[in-house]
């Protein structure tokens, strides 16, 4: 039996840190979570088949990890969360290669329309 996929939450808030990978594991999904950019880089982000990545964080944003990833030449499915609601910010993420975007609060029924968009079930 093939283990299922690894997912990181990479997040400064605390309170998504501990609830998202719960929900990951509920949902069938591996899940490890980080409080900055940094952290996840000298992780080993390799072993990772997806990330939930937050727009603003200090230090290293979810923006700029995505492009350091890109131009690292590393390919992972990015699903962003944000609180603040804007348009332009979320189509940039997407054209940038993100698969979607998400609201905070966002439904587990959101969450995993996501993550069938990332894992190519959509």
């Amino acid at each position: 039996m093939q283990n299922p996929p690894t997912i990181a939450v990479v997040d400064d808030d605390q309170s998504i840190r501990e609830s998202l990978p719960d929900l990951l594991r509920e949902l069938g999904f591996q899940a490890q979570a980080f409080s900055s950019a940094a952290e996840f880089l000298n992780s080993g982000p390799e072993e990772f088949q997806c990330m939930i990545l937050d727009v603003a964080m200090p230090g290293m944003s979810g923006p700029e990890l995505q492009k350091h990833l890109k131009a690292s030449g590393y390919r992972i499915p990015i699903i962003f969360i944000t609180a603040r609601r804007d348009e332009v910010t979320t189509r940039r993420l997407v054209e940038g290669g993100a698969v979607g975007c998400l609201y905070k609060p966002f439904t587990c029924e959101a969450l995993q329309q996501a993550l069938k968009v990332a894992f190519g079930n959509s």
